[in-house]
């Protein structure tokens, strides 16, 4: 794993002296025991040579991701007057993000101005403000900033808005409880650019408060998208308009997932949806069963549309359109995983529609995954001029056929288990940009059907990382650029296994503990039941 200049766990480097001379601010006796702690950030020891208090060296906030960087100072620290301080901003454009943070600690909003004792100042600057004393810039860009404690102040800056967001939920965590941020400086920066959690509402209906409450806590924990896979066999979650009969009774409707967008963007949180097709589409199929994929036998296959009748991609396509105008971000999930004709012994014997729309699009040599494959690509096409990124399941991209796979599409790599599995190698060698979805770590399956078992947080915290894309087993940290990030997930196989309450508590630990991973590449400085604590304290 690809260490930064600062130390792993046990190792402290000293990246530069900070010397302070500051009055006492009330309430923060600066001793390091009143909330700032080793909490995976690592100090860098600044002996102070004559500081006008007698106050310990500063310890890292104790937040959640840990910070990947904080330069040690002596001084009081800062912790908010209610009534007294302010967050001020160097530019407009942060009103939003001044606005909430003024809000959570009771503070007042007061615009652009210059900051006084007690303040907090957001700003943006040139640069990439994670960039540590080695010279290391990471991955952070946009959504690296610097926190500064300094002259009873607080000043957060950041090259974009989102790393200015990601510093105020840093001290929002620190000064929780009562504590105090630490004097210092905290430079801090994501390891991968793709942190997300995906929730099947399609299964299993969850109320739209809950799903509020599960946006507000991503953006504390730094997450920055939210899959919607709101369309399957049981049901489809979503108001249509081009559409509305295959549109179930306990659905949300454009407005409250407008309302839902509105709130992820204020925690600068991407909403990603997913219609997986051509399998999982069990609701559109039982409005218009003439789509429904049968083998030569007439077996019904469950889920599946048949892709060689134009009217099935006609269908899909309008949906595609209609959902792409809904969501604006930048992400689109095609789905393509588990069609089941693929996973006959023999496709083309057993689906001779499919054998001979393949030969037709394809020439003599052209087989069912051809065409599956063409399906594929048929939808990317279709969603591609919204300017979205395109995802597909890792069993969507199949191999030994004539067509490939357009080249755009990220892998979401989910599983091993499919018919004709390919190892993770098999994508990155061909230059494919993945997500980690590991089903082995970070599937959260209702009811744990089939081999699935609740993940633990314990286990992401102690035996995952981004590199453990299939299994137990890393791949190659030469692929370390070509993966993305990673997503825990929930699955409502069976939906009534758990109510929307327990899904809450089950997946609490395990998203502290994936973002844990995602965000700070090098081993945890914590033990796993002091990380636990220190949740428990952040609540």
């Amino acid at each position: 794993m690809r260490r930064g200049p600062v130390a792993a766990a046990g190792g402290v480097a000293v990246v530069g002296a900070v010397v302070l001379a500051v009055g006492f601010w009330p309430g923060g006796d600066g001793t390091g025991t009143d909330g700032t702690a080793p909490s995976g950030g690592r100090s860098a020891a600044a002996p102070s040579t004559s500081p006008t208090k007698s106050y310990a060296l500063s310890k890292a906030p104790a937040t959640i991701p840990a910070v990947r960087e904080h330069t040690a100072a002596r001084g009081p620290g800062w912790r908010p007057a209610e009534g007294k301080g302010r967050v001020v901003v160097g530019d407009g454009d942060l009103a939003d993000e001044a606005k909430l943070l003024a809000d959570e600690l009771k503070l007042t909003y007061g615009g652009e101005s210059d900051p006084r004792k007690g303040d907090v100042q957001l700003t943006l600057t040139d640069g990439d403000e994670g960039k540590d004393k080695g010279g290391d810039k990471g991955k952070g860009g946009a959504e690296s900033y610097t926190l500064t404690v300094k002259g009873e102040q607080v000043r957060i800056a950041a090259p974009a808005e989102a790393g200015v967001f990601y510093g105020t939920r840093t001290l929002k965590q620190a000064v929780s409880g009562g504590r105090t941020a630490p004097e210092g400086v905290v430079r801090d920066r994501p390891a991968k650019p793709q942190r997300g959690f995906m929730i099947d509402i399609a299964r299993k209906h969850f109320d739209l408060k809950w799903l509020e409450d599960r946006i507000r806590d991503l953006g504390d924990l730094k997450y920055n998208q939210l899959g919607l896979h709101f369309s399957d066999d049981q049901a489809f979650r979503i108001e249509s308009d081009s559409h509305p009969e295959i549109v179930s009774s306990d659905h949300l409707t454009k407005d409250q997932v407008r309302g839902l967008l509105k709130l992820a963007a204020s925690r600068h949180i991407t909403v990603v949806p997913e219609i997986d097709s051509p399998g999982h589409l069990g609701a559109v199929i039982r409005e218009h069963p003439s789509l429904q994929l049968r083998s030569a036998r007439g077996t019904v296959t469950r889920g599946a549309v048949d892709i060689s009748k134009p009217e099935a991609a006609k269908i899909v396509d309008d949906l595609l359109k209609e959902y792409a105008e809904l969501f604006p971000g930048a992400y689109w999930h095609l789905g393509a995983d588990e069609y089941l004709a693929l996973t006959a012994k023999n496709p083309e014997a057993s689906y001779p529609q499919l054998a001979a729309a393949a030969r037709e699009r394809y020439g003599a040599g052209g087989r069912v995954q051809d065409l599956a494959t063409g399906w594929l690509n048929d939808r990317a096409d279709t969603v591609r001029p919204s300017g979205k990124k395109l995802k597909a399941w890792n069993d969507g991209f199949f191999g030994g056929g004539t067509t490939e796979a357009a080249d755009d599409l990220e892998v979401a790599y989910w599983t091993g288990k499919e018919i004709g599995a390919r190892e993770p190698d098999a994508y990155l060698k061909a230059g494919r940009k993945l997500v980690n979805y590991n089903d082995e770590y970070l599937y959260y399956v209702l009811g744990q059907p089939q081999t699935f078992r609740y993940p633990t947080g314990q286990r992401i915290y102690e035996s995952w990382t981004p590199l453990v894309v299939r299994g137990t087993k890393p791949v190659s940290e030469r692929y370390d650029d070509q993966i993305l990030g990673g997503t825990f997930a929930v699955w409502g196989d069976l939906a009534d296994a758990q109510t929307q309450e327990q899904v809450a508590a089950g997946i609490r630990m395990p998203l502290r503990a994936t973002v844990q991973k995602l965000w700070d590449p090098r081993k945890p400085a914590l033990a796993w039941n002091d990380f636990v604590k220190l949740a428990d304290g952040l609540r």
